[in-house]
């Protein structure tokens, strides 16, 4: 009997069983057990393979999918390493064995229930660029997508890298936006930029995405988020729509996220289209008409569409009739307050509607006129986020008072021994952070200081 021989095998580049595509995805992924690689993947990259004189082939016996990354769709693919087996398709019987890879954002993959044709490419096609192309793309309205995001919120989708919502996108950060573009399969972080085209920070619109992925670590770090729209004229902060621990949240969000904000690269989905579908608030999604549709002398139909946004948004009480096409006065008074309930000043609220005032009118995005947070009620709103730097050791105001009192209403009070008082204590700061952890923030966005946000919730 011949005497077994003991050896790592190293996959052939153009062999197509299960077993060298499933080495060669290990290798790329290169993640162990403890930074969330799957326990049979983490067994595949050290299997020490018995050879006889007979000959033992390797076959797929043993690899299920969940150690098999698939795509969703021939029109959704791209080319993400030099080796291009890398990504090989599996075969319907590995397909049928389980769940896609366990890592942070996902793996690609077909709408889950949904697996009929077009949503996977033939076994053995493999993935290039030139098979994104505008044309195969779904079309969508920025309006569309922001809606589509609001339905997760609303529905508090809890967060899950295995699970499914009942539309077949699952629920991690990458299936949220799969969902949000209506994609025709689940995507992951490593994939995504295949159905948008790069953009800078500056040209961000409601409905472009922010996104990180970590090629060297694919579990550390890596998330995508929905850009809602920026929250005030700084352009230091935006609307977040994202999929996260422990459900989908909207909340504004410092550029470009928590952690890791220069590594966050900007993208739209290249089959976002102008106009056709409802804002929020039912308007549609009109281009900006340019700064010569708007002011004295104006006479024209986007002046009507500006006032009845506007309306919509709280602000009837400047119009004593109308609105109408002709400028007038009211119109510029109504802008002006929308755009002081954005949080903005000086020229950034001068009642002439910019590219800015006009996405977030159409979007059905922003503060409404009398502010979102409540600034309508008590005084403490009324005056808005007066800056962080109330909020400092040493500092004494009517605003370090003012929230100590919030807290205590809102059920955040119990590191006050006395008080609250003027001056801003560790009880404050240990109260905010209580309340701010509540809202499912961590690290440094719930550090105890109360920021924009903070404030917001706190009083709403």
């Amino acid at each position: 009997m011949s005497v077994p021989v003991f050896e790592e095998i190293e996959p052939e580049s153009d062999c197509a069983c299960a077993g060298c595509a499933q080495r060669r995805r290990d290798l790329a992924l290169g993640l162990p057990v403890r930074a969330g690689g799957h326990p049979a993947a983490h067994g595949a990259r050290r299997a020490l393979v018995l050879v006889t004189a007979a000959g033992v082939v390797l076959g797929g016996a043993g690899t299920s999918v969940a150690d098999v990354m698939t795509e969703s769709d021939a029109a959704g693919s791209g080319t993400v390493a030099a080796d291009p087996a890398v990504l090989t398709w599996p075969t319907a019987a590995d397909t049928a064995a389980g769940p896609g890879p366990e890592t942070p954002q996902g793996g690609a993959g077909p709408l889950h229930g949904a697996p009929g044709p077009g949503s996977a490419p033939s076994p053995g096609a493999t993935p290039t660029t030139s098979q994104i192309s505008t044309a195969t793309l779904r079309k969508t309205t920025r309006a569309e997508i922001i809606n589509r995001a609001k339905t997760w919120v609303a529905a508090q989708v809890p967060y899950s890298m295995e699970k499914y919502w009942g539309d077949g996108y699952r629920q991690d950060c990458s299936g949220y936006i799969s969902m949000a573009w209506n994609l025709r399969g689940n995507e992951w972080t490593g994939s995504l930029d295949r159905f948008a085209d790069r953009i800078d920070r500056t040209e961000l619109q409601p409905g472009d995405i922010l996104l990180f992925h970590n090629p060297a670590d694919p579990t550390r770090g890596s998330h995508v988020t929905i850009f809602g729209g920026w929250t005030d004229y700084t352009h230091t902060s935006y609307i977040a729509y994202e999929q996260t621990k422990p459900r989908t949240r909207k909340q504004a969000t410092p550029l470009a996220y928590w952690e890791n904000s220069d590594r966050y690269l900007a993208y739209r989905y290249k089959g976002v289209v102008s106009g056709g579908g409802n804002a929020g608030s039912g308007a549609t999604a009109t281009p900006y008409p340019g700064t010569a549709s708007f002011g004295p002398g104006a006479n024209n139909a986007y002046v009507t569409q500006l006032g009845k946004l506007l309306v919509e948004r709280g602000g009837k009480k400047f119009y004593a009739q109308g609105p109408g096409p002709r400028w007038g006065e009211a119109d510029r008074r109504a802008t002006q307050a929308f755009q002081q309930a954005q949080g903005w000043k000086g020229g950034a609220a001068d009642g002439m509607p910019g590219p800015q005032t006009w996405t977030l009118l159409v979007s059905g995005l922003g503060k409404d006129i009398g502010g979102s947070s409540g600034s309508g009620g008590s005084s403490a709103t009324a005056s808005g986020f007066p800056g962080r730097g109330y909020f400092r050791p040493g500092q004494s105001s009517a605003y370090v008072e003012k929230l100590g009192k919030q807290l205590v209403k809102r059920g955040f009070g119990k590191h006050y021994t006395s008080g609250p008082g003027p001056r801003w204590t560790e009880a404050d700061r240990r109260n905010v952070e209580a309340f701010q952890k509540a809202q499912g923030w961590r690290g440094g966005a719930a550090d105890g200081y109360p920021g924009p946000e903070t404030w917001r919730r706190l009083f709403r």
